[in-house]
């Protein structure tokens, strides 16, 4: 009964400091990669679908697999950092990242999924709709992460309630609109990482 006890505080403990720990999974190469892919997703779309506004499929498959892209390069990235590392700390923090983490994209896919079936009219929203619950998970995820990825959140919270605001069917299909909301967000997020868990402490 004492060892179960034991035990059991040690595990409480791990998480405690878990909870207070930074997590370095997240590599500003791979936010700087994802940016890329966005810039790249662009010029895709703007020479294979030539009409977004009425070919929206498309245009939803090319972001779609942008997105399905970087979050792969992001979860290859944790999993090796992951299966390297020998510390039990380590792989609390990283199943923390993920779990703050993977609730954004799941409600971002279930949203795409719900509008392109019952609100096709609405479906230009989506890139606003997308940065903003980028940035929920980004704010969720500021308590494993430095202090300063608050300002990423930001970012995608006011560069997605602009999108909504200012854009109209025809500019949210715009193939550089999707560039500009997230491309920015990543290299930015890829600076702050780089300036805060990286510059200082080699590949640690």
């Amino acid at each position: 009964m004492e060892l179960h006890e034991a035990l059991s505080q040690i595990s409480e403990i791990r998480r405690q400091m878990a909870r207070t720990s930074v997590f370095r999974g997240y590599r500003s190469a791979t936010a700087a990669f994802s940016g890329m892919v966005a810039i790249a997703a662009a010029a895709t779309q703007s020479l294979v679908v030539d009409n977004p506004v009425k070919n929206v499929r498309a245009y939803l498959c090319v972001w779609l697999a942008a997105a399905l892209v970087s979050v792969a390069a992001a979860a290859f990235e944790m999993i090796v950092r992951c299966r390297r590392s020998h510390s039990p700390l380590q792989k609390e923090l990283t199943l923390q990242a993920a779990e703050q983490f993977v609730p954004s994209l799941a409600a971002g896919a279930l949203l795409t999924l719900v509008m392109a079936m019952f609100a096709h009219e609405e479906i230009w929203l989506l890139p606003g709709l997308w940065a903003v619950l980028f940035s929920l998970g980004v704010f969720a995820s500021r308590r494993v992460l430095p202090p300063a990825i608050t300002v990423v959140g930001g970012y995608y919270l006011l560069a997605g309630l602009l999108c909504i605001a200012l854009c109209d069917e025809r500019s949210a299909f715009w193939p550089w609109t999707m560039a500009l909301l997230f491309a920015p967000g990543q290299f930015l997020a890829a600076f702050v990482l780089w300036w805060t868990l990286e510059k200082d402490h080699g590949r640690s």
